[in-house]
């Protein structure tokens, strides 16, 4: 019998993004700085020296934002909450802003009136400053995981009733490797002096994960037995990590691959599922590897109700590397015969390669055994910032991705029987991508940075058409009837996409304002358009 074409009942999809990363308004409405704030203004702490100052300007246009996820057609959004815009200085005993609570209790309420399933994330990178100055953040493991905790608590108690699915922190290797071992993300701690003023990258990442770890658990602890009986939501950890491929047959490597797994996904996902670290990170890193109590023990293993899944691409791995961040395994794109594994992105780190992410599900399925939330998943097009709207919503790369990303989705779950919840492409809009600056853009909605205007992509009429169609029909009337607002369809017809990719005529259409839910965007706008488009042409 042929494989269903279908997802499951009840399957979630939709788009994802974070907070420093698109709201703006740093300094409106009681908001404290986070570690990103200064960070940025930083001479060389971005590529292009820009900041997060406006960023795609989500906090002025959040109610224009959620009417456009809603033409989009989703199921759910995820979104996280910024700390300091909630705790301004970030500490349990620091007060609580309530125009802070006030902003994101409104914006669940509006997801929910359009039918869209609020999945909130409670911390994607940004600390609150006064928690950095005050005792080091994430490096002091008794002040920082009473602080998280209590700012779990506030979000539980203020939001708990309408977010059903929570998760604690995004992409703890982030923190860890590339705040406190690299230097190239905020707070920039490295043992690098050209790069950094302090840290030590020997030490440094592996106490952070640690603590990040025990805090997430803790946090987890509160919710299961202060809200989860009355609240009846589901709550876990997301975790980076892309699927590691050996370079050939050779034994090393493959124990390489599996090595470089070790480090980039069991150094979390082991402790959280299994209660253990992964015996060759020992090896490793010896003494320098911290342990828990069997009482931390006893919180941190089934700490998450499931497996949050953020990856993008895969990686030939080959022994021999001396990068202790990976394994001490190397990494390349560029297989023996001197062929690229795939279309290459952007991001330096990143080539398309779909193969890689059936594998990586199934593996994760088998070895963690818990339903699979893919919380990112995406591509960055090359050159995508050097080109015009007009130009860059005919993002033919990006939508190859998608093309395949969701075909591996399919077979994994109806062909290898893998259990996978849910799917949120990142990223709903261009937005400010941390070091890279505005430079590197992952988004299926294209942002003009100047004017603020968004411009659906190629991809988003790929994916909107692509769950539509395979969507459980009972499970969208069930959805379709939660919604007390309604909004017109952004593309009307769904049946002008070819193989994926949009119709000439269609395409024609993306830069047009009459596609888009209306704006309040007035004179100013059209002019400073005018004036972006006159320098363009003069360069």
């Amino acid at each position: 019998m042929a494989p269903s074409t279908k997802l499951p009942k009840d399957f979630i999809w939709g788009f994802a993004t974070a907070s420093f990363q698109i709201e703006g308004s740093v300094d409106v409405d009681g908001r404290g700085k986070s570690i990103w704030d200064d960070f940025l203004k930083l001479p060389g702490k971005s590529l292009d020296g820009k900041n997060g100052d406006v960023a795609s300007d989500s906090y002025r246009l959040w109610k224009e934002d959620i009417a456009l996820l809603a033409s989009y057609g989703v199921r759910s959004y995820r979104f996280s909450l910024a700390w300091s815009r909630i705790i301004p200085l970030g500490g349990r005993n620091d007060p609580v802003n309530p125009k802070g609570i006030e902003f994101y209790s409104k914006f669940i309420d509006e997801l929910l009136a359009h039918g869209i399933i609020p999945f909130a994330t409670l911390y994607h990178w940004d600390l609150p400053q006064g928690l950095q100055d005050r005792y080091g953040g994430w490096l002091n493991k008794e002040e920082i995981t009473l602080d998280y905790q209590n700012y779990a608590r506030v979000c539980f108690e203020a939001f708990g009733d309408r977010v059903k699915h929570w998760l604690t922190i995004n992409e703890p290797w982030c923190c860890a490797v590339l705040g406190h071992g690299r230097g190239v993300f905020a707070p920039g701690r490295s043992s690098d002096r050209n790069r950094s003023p302090e840290g030590d990258s020997s030490t440094e990442p592996w106490i952070v994960a640690h603590n990040i770890i025990l805090a997430h658990a803790k946090a987890v602890k509160v919710y299961r037995e202060q809200f989860k009986p009355t609240q009846n939501g589901l709550i876990g950890i997301t975790l980076n990590g892309d699927w590691a491929m050996p370079y050939d047959d050779s034994p090393e490597n493959i124990d390489a691959a599996q090595h470089a797994l070790d480090f980039a996904i069991g150094w979390y996902a082991d402790p959280v599922y299994l209660g253990f670290y992964p015996p060759y990170m020992r090896e490793v890193l010896g003494d320098r590897m911290p342990d828990f109590t069997p009482e931390e023990w006893s919180i941190v293993k089934g700490s998450s109700d499931f497996y949050g899944m953020n990856t993008y691409t895969t990686n030939l791995c080959r022994a021999g590397g001396d990068d202790e961040f990976q394994g001490l395994v190397d990494y390349t794109f560029t297989r023996p015969d001197g062929s690229q594994l795939g279309n290459q992105a952007q991001s330096a780190w990143l080539q398309d390669y779909p193969d890689g992410f059936r594998a990586l599900l199934n593996y994760l399925w088998k070895r963690y055994k818990l339903p699979i939330y893919v919380t990112e998943n995406g591509f960055s097009v090359k050159n995508e910032s050097d080109v015009n709207a007009d130009e860059a919503v005919k993002d033919f790369d990006r939508v190859h991705y998608f093309q395949g990303t969701t075909k591996a989705l399919l077979d994994a779950i109806n062909v290898d029987g893998v259990d996978i919840r849910a799917y949120f492409p990142w990223s709903f809009l261009d937005n400010l991508e941390w070091a890279d600056g505005y430079t590197t853009r992952f988004g299926v909605t294209y942002v003009d940075f100047e004017t603020q205007k968004r411009y659906p992509k190629d991809s988003a009429r790929f994916l909107i058409k692509w769950f539509k169609e395979r969507e459980d029909p009972e499970t969208a009337a069930k959805w379709d009837a939660k919604a007390t607002k309604t909004v017109p369809p952004v593309f009307g017809d769904r049946t002008n996409l070819a193989n994926g990719a949009a119709s000439s005529k269609a395409a024609s259409k993306l830069g047009s304002e009459a596609a888009l839910p209306p704006t309040r965007w007035g004179v100013r706008t059209t002019f400073m358009k005018f004036l972006a488009a006159l320098l363009a042409f003069i360069r």
